[in-house]
């Protein structure tokens, strides 16, 4: 699906739809301080990822989502990026509002949905009652939210139901994933975080990605399909993105310099790092310190 974003009361698409607040995709090529700080709304909100790796804080809960992930944000919960910002990849993102007099353990869609009241109930209590917001690799959710778009956009006889009936679809589809779901992890996620830790304690070594694939017992072929199916890049620009992420951290202590932060992260000059970082973040690594101290003391 291509970029667009609706916003209700802003975009005529949505005047058929009040309950829908939101829904759009969004591309983020760079990282950007103080660009996904946590909030908190009376809507549903539902996150699609469609590439990228994000690393998000729920309800105060760290949550690390993949392609195919989906997020289930509750009323009242807060939401936001780990270090406050927006990882590089690409969301599909959906706000529907609820009716906001309900007791505080379920939640009600209003007239717009067509399931008959004890269905509604059902739903809105697992809805209310998961242990966890994020469902993993749910394909299905994809294609409803595709099938959404394509409704809305292209505007056929009989849009405005079918819409509405997606959306029944689309929180049925939920509510059975969080009813089967179990602490059961993914094995190669595992595994991954396994390797991201390795590779987090000695960034400085040059990795090879036959070496990482050894190290989680997978054929270079297989380990780079594999990463790529997660996480949406390559093998060695997923270790990069895991490098520069360690390279914020470092970033805000300022008795490091930016040549030691640069050796220590794995890059083999300072130049290379700067031009990295610039790449990914729209900031020298210097000009990134210097934001940060700012906004710290604002």
């Amino acid at each position: 699906m291509n970029q667009f974003f609706l916003q209700q009361g802003n975009s005529k698409e949505l005047h058929p739809f009040a309950h829908i607040i939101e829904f759009g995709i969004r591309r983020n090529n760079t990282v950007q301080l103080n660009s996904f700080t946590e909030t908190s709304t009376n809507s549903i909100r539902i996150y699609y990822v469609l590439e990228g790796k994000f690393e998000w804080i729920i309800n105060d809960h760290q949550h690390i989502l993949y392609p195919g992930d989906l997020v289930l944000i509750q009323p009242g919960h807060k939401f936001g990026g780990q270090k406050g910002v927006l990882d590089i990849g690409k969301l599909c993102s959906l706000y529907i509002e609820v009716n906001k007099a309900e007791p505080a353990d379920r939640i009600m869609f209003g007239k717009w949905t067509s399931l008959p009241k004890n269905e509604i109930l059902a739903i809105g209590k697992i809805l209310r009652l998961c242990n966890t917001p994020v469902l993993s690799r749910v394909k299905e959710a994809g294609r409803i939210l595709t099938e959404i778009r394509n409704e809305i956009f292209n505007q056929q006889i009989g849009y405005s139901t079918r819409v509405n009936q997606l959306l029944d679809e689309l929180f049925i589809l939920i509510a059975r994933k969080l009813t089967l779901q179990n602490n059961t992890h993914r094995d190669f996620p595992q595994s991954f975080m396994n390797l991201e830790n390795a590779l987090r304690q000695n960034l400085s070594h040059n990795w090879s990605v036959e070496e990482m694939a050894a190290m989680v017992g997978l054929g270079t072929t297989t380990f780079t399909e594999k990463v790529k199916s997660y996480s949406g890049f390559s093998p060695l620009n997923y270790l990069i993105t895991i490098r520069i992420s360690e390279a914020i951290k470092l970033l805000k202590q300022n008795d490091l310099s930016v040549t030691d932060i640069a050796l220590d992260t794995g890059f083999y000059s300072s130049q290379h790092f700067s031009t990295t970082f610039k790449k990914l973040t729209g900031y020298t690594p210097s000009d990134f310190r210097k934001k940060n101290i700012s906004n710290e003391q604002d």
